[in-house]
């Protein structure tokens, strides 16, 4: 058993690509593809229960983290394969897992050609997801997080839709682009650490906190401002936050489904896992003086995302512009720097992966049967698919935020948070906290505008168009997809405290670390970490 909680991390990163492998050489083997769904579900759901380990009595290290593995990797650069979660990662790699198994039963019978590669490049893409959440060494992590990029270039260039090689190169030079920024930081900082103590520089993020929390000045006040705009570039395109969202529509439009699930569910958290992770920790001081530009641009994308996602006549690309304005929201919640805004932002993004992710898939399901996403072609589905109808409006329900679903928790805590922060005030005594959460809240009204306008559409009145008549309800298939989404649903909207518990001190600690560093004052930055949950 210590064999495996000092190891656990490594196993949920290569039990998917031994699953790849696998796979692999059954196809080349074996030739038999009708075989490889079976053994790719076999390895995400095998990776979900390992996953669920993590939930289990731990203790943590001396610096807060838990299953924490820290051993040599490239000695000459003094990188190290470092791992370890806290209340922070654990819930977006447990998610990262739930949703895998989901993603593969929803390509059942969507995927025709290549499946060997299709089905490979989903467990590498596991793989990946779940070393960014992880990594505890800044150069593995960018090598992680740029690893997540290829298998999701492929699903989206190969198993696209009509304009998927137009999606797919712009979805990969926007996050590419942007991260080149974050590898000159990274060695930017290698090289202050050397500087600063005389000795070897050092990836590890550890390490670096820790030189940080002792009062060692690793750089300058310009100097750490420009490293955290090259870090929040990258994650700011991944969320994406207004005005480096255009990938995302057109990415998500022509993802297959499971791509799309993936894409919403957990792809987009990396930036916002990295923004709360590296840039408040390392740079406090530069994330209290560029708060103000992130909270506004936040703003903007919840009201522009939500005007947009309006006007859209295709579904999929009008769930597309709603994750504009969710992550919006999150973005929000993270900069009131207040402990209920950052609680509810991490909360969000796990209802976001939840409510969206089945969003989508529900519109995969109509468009397995009709090939069209246009709401046009639509109209009284209700009648003639009441199970589908009314499984749809639940999870649209969810996502508006309505109370005693998920999406009303996270909501509800990024605007008290909002209220309650000082981020936004003035000498004179002006507090414009007020003002940006009464905006953000008429991302609230927008968005029960175009999700109910949408589903009015589709689902109610006659049934006008003959082709929707003969649609089958959903199968058993799909109701065993989206039902373990519905449930989530309920439970984090009735019962949000044991995700808010476990990951309390991990928020607190890096809450306290921008407040407390804020003005010079290090020794009040962060909160104890309780040593066994």
């Amino acid at each position: 058993m210590d064999f495996i909680n000092e190891n656990l991390l490594t196993i949920l990163i290569l039990l998917p690509v031994f699953g790849a492998l696998f796979t692999l050489g059954h196809a080349l083997y074996w030739k038999e593809e009708k075989d490889l769904k079976w053994l790719t579900l076999i390895f995400t759901v095998g990776n979900f229960i390992v996953s669920l380990l993590l939930l289990g009595k731990h203790t943590a290290s001396a610096g807060g983290f838990w299953f924490e593995k820290n051993v040599p990797w490239i000695k000459a650069i003094n990188t190290n394969y470092h791992v370890g979660v806290d209340g922070l990662s654990i819930w977006l790699v447990i998610l990262t897992t739930f949703i895998m198994p989901i993603a593969v039963v929803s390509t059942w019978h969507a995927v025709e050609k290549r499946r060997t590669a299709f089905y490979v490049f989903l467990l590498l893409l596991e793989s990946a997801m779940i070393g960014v959440f992880v990594s505890l060494d800044l150069l593995v992590f960018y090598l992680f997080f740029e690893a997540s990029l290829v298998p999701m270039f492929f699903l989206i260039g190969i198993w696209g839709g009509e304009n998927r090689i137009y999606s797919a190169v712009k979805f990969f030079i926007f996050t590419a682009l942007g991260s080149l920024l974050m590898l000159v930081a990274i060695i930017a900082l290698y090289y202050y650490y050397a500087k600063a103590t005389g000795g070897a520089g050092t990836f590890d993020f550890v390490v670096l906190l820790n030189a940080l929390k002792s009062g060692k000045q690793l750089f300058s006040v310009q100097a750490g401002s420009l490293l955290f705009l090259a870090f929040a570039l990258a994650f700011s395109i991944k969320v994406p936050l207004f005005p480096f969202h255009t990938w995302l529509p057109d990415a998500h439009t022509d993802a297959p489904t499971a791509g799309s699930v993936i894409l919403a569910a957990v792809l987009l958290k990396m930036g916002t896992y990295g923004l709360m992770r590296f840039n408040f920790a390392l740079f406090p001081d530069a994330a209290r003086d560029w708060a103000p530009v992130f909270i506004t641009l936040a703003i903007i994308g919840i009201i522009y995302g939500a005007l947009v996602a309006m006007v859209q006549p295709d579904v999929k690309r009008l769930v597309a512009y709603s994750s504009v304005a969710h992550m919006g929201f999150v973005v929000l919640g993270m900069f009131s720097f207040t402990e209920q805004g950052m609680q509810g932002a991490l909360y969000q993004m796990l209802n976001h992966g939840v409510s969206t992710g089945a969003l989508f898939l529900l519109v995969g399901f109509i468009y397995e049967r009709r090939h069209t996403r246009q709401i046009t072609d639509f109209g009284g589905l209700a009648n003639v698919m009441p199970l589908y109808s009314t499984i749809f409006v639940i999870t649209t329900m969810s996502s508006i935020g309505l109370p005693l679903l998920n999406g009303f928790v996270g909501e509800f805590l990024i605007m008290i948070g909002m209220w309650k922060s000082t981020i936004l005030s003035t000498a004179n005594g002006w507090n414009y906290n007020y003002i940006a959460t009464m905006l953000a809240g008429t991302g609230v009204i927008f968005a029960a505008v175009y999700l109910l306008w949408m589903v009015q559409r589709v689902f109610f009145g006659k049934v006008t168009n003959p082709k929707n008549k003969g649609l089958k309800d959903l199968s058993w298939r799909e109701i065993g997809l989206i039902l373990p989404l519905m449930v989530l649903m309920v439970y984090m909207g009735v019962f949000p405290k044991p995700f808010l518990n476990k990951s309390r001190d991990a928020v607190v600690a890096i809450q306290q670390r921008v407040v407390g560093q804020a003005g010079g004052t290090i020794d009040k930055a962060d909160a104890t970490p309780k040593a066994e949950h």
